[in-house]
């Protein structure tokens, strides 16, 4: 069992928790994920770590209330057990040799860039970061984000909040303003990523794209997380548990993915409603 040290909501539908498990804390790496499970009859999800701190042992997740599982684990509060929590597992983020760098983080995607820009900071490269959310309201982490970063742009697709737009707007502005990154790592939903890497291929800088699509065992033998590589002409199967989740985003077939990625829509939905009246009858 695993004990929730601290619990915060960073929006209406994202909570950030820190749990201590001070094994995970002392190997877990930006860029690596854990799975855990709620209770002993429940669900195996995948969470990126979010920040580890090794005093306390405790490694922070954020995630967003989408389905039955997210929301059981909304439920529970400072003091409360979750059943498991496994990792870290995944490939860390490559660093080495990276002396200028563009994060992109959208949306909660912004939960799992963070940590990586707080990596690049921490080694000294120039780090500019561009952060983009739906409007106000769904803001998250702009201080921490400001915190690591040499310069920082903030989008709302609404205009409700700073620039009015999308992430690829500044970063286009950026490369055709003469801006040299060594790499871009953007993070966020596939339709977001995959314009990223459409925006920064004329310009020939290497994008790293974080692939977290549906997971169960997280060694790569159940087979639910694959995608495909376009690689030298050839197509080329992955597994985002064992093999990244980063990716070079020219290889990534992003229409599979997010084909992929909308099958179980609307299953989750159904589930959460379901685990909601559940919660609302028993407290009836």
């Amino acid at each position: 069992m695993y004990k929730i040290y601290k619990k915060r909501s960073l929006n209406p539908t994202v909570t950030e928790m820190q749990i201590v498990s001070p094994l995970v804390a002392n190997k877990a790496k930006p860029g690596q994920f854990i799975i855990l499970r709620v209770d002993e009859d429940g669900e195996r999800i995948p969470l990126t770590v979010a920040g580890v701190d090794k005093v306390n042992g405790t490694v922070k997740i954020i995630f967003q209330i989408v389905g039955a599982t997210t929301e059981k684990l909304n439920r529970l509060n400072e003091g409360d057990f979750i059943q498991d929590f496994v990792g870290p597992l995944g490939v860390p983020t490559h660093t080495d040799g990276v002396k200028k760098v563009c994060i992109v983080g959208g949306g909660v995607g912004c939960a799992i860039a963070m940590p990586v820009a707080e990596e690049f900071h921490r080694l000294g490269a120039e780090v500019t970061s561009i952060i983009g959310f739906r409007n106000k309201d769904l803001l998250i982490l702009e201080d921490e984000f400001k915190a690591c970063s040499d310069k920082l742009v903030v989008m709302t697709d609404d205009g409700s909040y700073a620039r009015h737009g999308n992430v690829t707007v500044p970063l286009k502005e950026m490369l055709e303003a003469g801006e040299k990154f060594d790499l871009i790592i953007t993070i966020g939903p596939l339709i977001m990523m995959k314009f990223v890497t459409l925006t920064a291929k004329p310009f020939g800088v290497p994008v790293t794209v974080s692939m977290n699509p549906i997971m169960i065992d997280g060694t790569g033998m159940c087979g639910c997380c694959r995608l495909t590589l376009n690689r030298d002409g050839d197509r080329i199967t992955k597994f985002a548990c064992v093999d990244g989740p980063d990716f070079n985003g020219y290889e990534v077939d992003f229409d599979e993915a997010m084909s992929r990625g909308r099958m179980y829509f609307d299953f989750e939905r159904k589930a959460h409603e379901q685990t909601c009246n559940l919660f609302k009858q028993a407290e009836a």
